[in-house]
């Protein structure tokens, strides 16, 4: 009986060996790595997308938006807060599609279709400009202008809500700070 065991090859071990070095190498790197990123955002204030300004400024639009819709729906249920905001600047001028796009941050579809919900709820009128026939311009109805009257109370309970304790002087002081924000991005856009 044979009692020698059979041996892998030489550079077969030497190959486990090296597997088993470089796995711990990577293991040891990984762990390294995980306690350096711990520290830097416990300890040196690593800024995570959730902590940055601008997140900051993304969450109070969404909250706000929230805000102005729980308390529209009160007034309005069938309004949304892009179509209040839409009847808050028509008003008593014609405008173009257009120009409400790109007051509200909207694209040119939707508008379109917050146009055409707001035209058959008779909100809105629409009418071919005399001038140039391919606009056509806007205008809020007798409806659209009772509904402006009874949202207005609603827009300023809002704005008073959300700038509670919050002074004139900080307002413009945010106010100018969004400014150059938003003019710091257009010049990167041009």
């Amino acid at each position: 009986m044979n009692t020698t065991r059979s041996r892998k090859p030489i550079e077969l071990q030497s190959f486990s060996l090296a597997l088993c070095v470089k796995h711990l190498q990577i293991y040891l790197i990984y762990q390294i790595n995980v306690v350096i990123l711990i520290d830097i955002s416990n300890n040196m204030n690593f800024n995570t997308p959730t902590t940055t300004v601008l997140y900051s400024i993304e969450e109070t639009i969404k909250t706000y938006r929230r805000l102005c819709q729980k308390n529209i729906s009160a007034v309005a249920p069938n309004i949304t807060v892009d179509q209040a905001l839409i009847l808050l600047i028509i008003k008593e001028d014609a405008w173009t599609q257009s120009e409400i796009s790109d007051l509200v941050f909207k694209d040119y579809a939707s508008m379109t279709r917050i146009i055409k919900l707001m035209i058959d709820k008779g909100y809105l009128t629409k009418t071919t400009d005399a001038e140039d026939r391919r606009k056509a311009k806007l205008r809020i109805t007798q409806e659209g202008k009772q509904l402006v009257a009874k949202l207005k109370p609603c827009v300023q309970q809002n704005r008073d809500t959300a700038l509670l304790n919050i002074s004139e002087e900080e307002q413009n002081q945010l106010f100018t700070i969004l400014k150059k924000i938003t003019q710091n991005c257009k010049q990167d856009l041009s």
